[in-house]
């Protein structure tokens, strides 16, 4: 990957008809922080159906998500951020949250942030196609946390089947494995709440 600054793009208006994925990208900061906050101390060390985390690291690396969302935002280099928040002690991660997403929030506000070329991990990418790559990831993960932490968010079946359509058409089944972090569909009804179609297509079992 190029770790040159990326070169920005002219802003551009966005047309009044394009779809704005921020309002989706804030819903999930939100719930994530929400659910975040009620971890017990407890329950820091249970597993996750993520099973390279346990509670805390996922916790940790939750933080430290937000935090890219915010340094991608200004077109900085995304791994300039540790993938964990490793400097916060536990349950230090819901009091981190806030001034996260006040940052976050910030630095996106910027309607011509949806055009401009942003550096991601995966490669330079518009920023409304980044705000939908972590809408996927937040969500995703705060289900991990939720279901490791006995948790029952309520989520928005709207925007669980926006994130599940984009991700279909971006990783296929037959794509896992490799450098692809996911594993093999796991079936489940078509009449199944959004939010287990969606895990299930990660390889999760709801």
């Amino acid at each position: 990957m190029n770790e040159n600054t990326a070169q920005l793009a002219a802003p551009q208006p966005l047309p009044v008809h394009a779809f704005d994925p921020r309002p989706d990208l804030s819903a999930a900061i939100a719930l994530a922080g929400r659910t975040l906050a009620a971890v017990r101390p407890d329950q820091y060390d249970l597993p996750t159906p993520c099973a390279e985390f346990d509670v805390r690291r996922l916790s940790s690396h939750l933080v430290a998500v937000l935090r890219r969302i915010a340094v991608i935002g200004r077109g900085e280099d995304p791994f300039s951020v540790p993938s964990f928040a490793d400097e916060l002690s536990d349950g230090a991660w819901a009091a981190a949250w806030a001034p996260a997403t006040v940052e976050a929030e910030a630095v996106w506000a910027d309607d011509s942030i949806l055009t401009r070329e942003l550096r991601l991990p995966i490669g330079p990418k518009p920023g409304a196609v980044g705000a939908v790559i972590y809408t996927n990831e937040l969500t995703v993960h705060t289900w991990d946390l939720a279901r490791a932490t006995g948790q029952q968010p309520v989520w928005d079946p709207a925007l669980v089947e926006r994130v599940l359509e984009v991700l279909r058409r971006s990783l296929p089944a037959g794509r896992r494995g490799g450098p692809v972090p996911y594993a093999e569909v796991v079936a489940v009804d078509d009449d199944a709440p959004a939010i287990d179609r969606l895990v299930a297509w990660t390889g999760r079992r709801p």
